[in-house]
């Protein structure tokens, strides 16, 4: 019968070509990006918890394979590669590690600490110009535990359409066309390999009501290998990616754009209403703009229960206050 494969030997094969010790987390992204993870028999819900524990584990050990050459951070290396520590590029190495973990820890933003952000992109952005809410996922009504996981958008949108000549909105009444397209966002500070699957099929869930979904993003894995997964999940799926800039808004850009569905999922669309206070707000703020521009040609958009757009010196100030970037 053969061996399993265990996270201990995930790690080994990664320490065996890696150029400097590695953390936990820089192991397992490595080793998903040289598909090691499928070679387990199971990663379970936390691998990157697994695998941290089975190297500390393991290096308690007298006869173990890997072993802990600094604590803060805590990276790894082989015990057989021991004395190639001794090199001067490998400890100039591990001192740029530390650095970069130091400045990681620096950060004291969250998620919904970038919404902000992407309600001002969305906004002066020529390629959406939406008028954007943030779901507040604890508004919602109480349920049985999974019952309603994964159904509620961190960010909603709509783009208005109005600015047509009087002409044109009346050809638009006459054809009996609704223009408004809404939009669904899921927000990340971070994807990689390492939870790449996670938050794009979290998006793939929280967007199946609207037009166009999203996946947004303040850092992401760039590499070819990466990129071409999101295109190939894009092409199954249809959700689209963002990367923000937070040194300028407006250099934020579409990696990867959104399938357009033509038609709107109103089961959904009336799911989150009836369970969402805040999604029920929007759609009431919509139809109120709707109902205001039936009625007369010029008006200005009533953004009661729309996000506020932060000018650019509050957004400045704020990026600054929250060090984000």
């Amino acid at each position: 019968m053969a061996k399993e494969y265990t996270f201990l030997d995930l790690a080994e094969e990664v320490l065996k070509e890696a150029k400097f010790p590695l953390t936990y987390g820089e192991i397992w992204k490595k080793a998903c990006e040289l598909g090691l993870d499928k070679k387990l028999q199971s990663i379970g819900k936390t691998p990157e918890r697994s695998l941290s524990a089975a190297l500390g584990n393991d290096a308690k050990k007298l006869n173990s394979r890997v072993a802990i050459v600094s604590k803060q951070p805590r990276v790894f290396w082989l015990k057989s590669r021991k004395e190639e520590l001794d090199s001067k590029e490998l400890q100039k190495n591990i001192q740029i590690q530390i650095q970069k973990e130091e400045k990681v820890k620096e950060k004291n933003y969250h998620e919904r600490d970038l919404h902000p952000l992407l309600v001002k992109f969305l906004k002066e952005s020529e390629e959406f110009d939406l008028y954007c809410k943030t779901i507040y996922h604890e508004e919602s009504k109480k349920q049985k535990s999974g019952k309603n996981r994964w159904i509620h958008p961190d960010i909603v949108g709509v783009h208005f359409p109005f600015g047509f000549q009087k002409q044109t909105i009346e050809l638009l009444k006459n054809f009996a066309q609704t223009p408004y397209e809404l939009y669904s966002f899921e927000l990340k500070i971070r994807i990689d390999f390492s939870n790449l699957r996670e938050c794009y099929f979290q998006a793939v869930s929280n967007s199946s009501w609207a037009n166009e979904g999203y996946l947004v993003v303040l850092e992401c894995d760039e590499s070819k290998e990466f990129i071409d997964e999101l295109w190939r999940l894009n092409h199954t799926f249809g959700i689209g990616v963002i990367k923000l800039s937070a040194n300028n808004l407006l250099d934020s850009e579409i990696l990867i754009p959104a399938d357009e569905k033509e038609h709107l999922d109103f089961e959904t669309i009336d799911l989150l209403v009836g369970e969402n206070r805040n999604f029920k707000d929007f759609v009431e703020s919509i139809n109120r703009n709707i109902e205001l521009s039936n009625s007369k040609y010029d008006f200005k958009i009533d953004k009661h229960n729309f996000d506020e757009v932060l000018d650019d010196t509050k957004m400045k100030k704020y990026i600054k206050d929250k060090k984000i970037g």
